[in-house]
């Protein structure tokens, strides 16, 4: 008869393995897609949609630290597109989620999508606050001259002498330039790219989600319904000329001195009041703190005054304080 016992190791290295995370599968675009796009055909949107469909496969995202964000818009249609955690947003309002979520979940890769009207019109103001603060996050605005979701009203970028519904006989206000606005609001990120221009939004993205901070993105993201040709310009295809900056390499050479300094303020409203179709490529970036990290500092330094308490302890004095 036999002795022997199915004995339960007691060094834990049973429960170890039991808690070891399986392998994770290879996050692929087909996991990221959800609903068919929605856009009319031809809209530069869909580039933009596989422009992050691609950086998501390309970095290997861990699938549930993705948040898609957006306010309301066109642009605005891209969390029904993701597969993944996100929300559409009130008009305008949808930086101030996005910074809610940053603060709260540092680990989470916080985009945010949206156009020129929820971005510049309505979220100007949520704009400038987010930029100046630097809370950290990717926040990537297709621009397209015009409100395409209600059928061709003058937007806050649109060009002086578009006719709209709203100025049947031309425009007639300034229009509002995305580069110096950002610039000028302290985010310590911004570029520009052109949605016929997949490798360059790519690439954008890519320098944009490696930022510390606010980092902002303008896509001329042309509207074919409502503003065909817009930026034809800066399309090589049209006969335009996409003209990327030549950023400096610091290698002591006569020709750096005529490069671009990306952390030189003054340089980048220089290339911001070029005519338009003006420059792409990264405008400006600055290594400041972000909020995040100033938050964290602080609520750290407070922790270790009161003795390092749980969240559970810390709320339960403030319950006694009610008392």
């Amino acid at each position: 008869m036999s002795t022997e016992t199915n004995e339960i190791p007691t060094n834990g290295s049973a429960t170890a393995t039991a808690l070891a995370e399986p392998p994770r599968e290879k996050l692929t675009k087909k996991a990221v897609t959800a609903d068919h796009p929605t856009w009319c055909p031809g809209c530069g949107d869909f580039a933009v949609l596989a422009s992050y469909y691609k950086v998501i496969e390309k970095r290997q995202l861990d699938h549930e630290k993705i948040v898609t964000l957006a306010g309301i818009g066109c642009s605005s249609r891209f969390p029904y597109f993701v597969n993944g955690y996100g929300a559409h947003f009130i008009h305008g309002r949808a930086v101030p989620l996005a910074s809610g979520i940053s603060l709260a979940r540092p680990d989470l890769h916080v985009f945010l999508f949206g156009g020129d009207g929820d971005g510049f019109s309505i979220g100007g103001n949520h704009l400038n606050h987010g930029a100046r603060k630097n809370i950290n996050m990717v926040y990537f605005i297709m621009d397209n001259f015009v409100y395409g979701l209600t059928k061709k009203q003058t937007s806050p970028t649109s060009p002086i002498g578009f006719k709209s519904k709203t100025d049947p006989t031309g425009a007639i206000d300034q229009p509002v330039n995305p580069m110096k606005q950002l610039i000028c609001a302290g985010a310590s990120f911004i570029a520009r790219t052109h949605a016929t221009q997949v490798n360059h939004m790519i690439q954008m993205i890519e320098r944009a989600m490696d930022h510390q901070g606010f980092s902002v993105i303008e896509c001329l993201s042309e509207c074919v319904e409502f503003f065909p040709g817009a930026f034809d310009p800066a399309n090589p295809r049209k006969g335009g000329a996409f003209e990327l900056i030549d950023e400096k390499k610091w290698d002591n050479t006569p020709e750096d001195e005529l490069r671009h300094d990306v952390t030189d303020e003054l340089a980048a409203y220089k290339l911001a009041q070029l005519p338009f179709p003006g420059v792409f490529g990264v405008f400006y970036e600055s290594d400041r703190p972000t909020k995040n990290a100033l938050e964290k500092k602080w609520i750290d330094n407070t922790r270790e005054k009161l003795g390092n308490p749980t969240d559970l302890q810390l709320l339960q004095k403030t319950f006694d304080r009610m008392k």
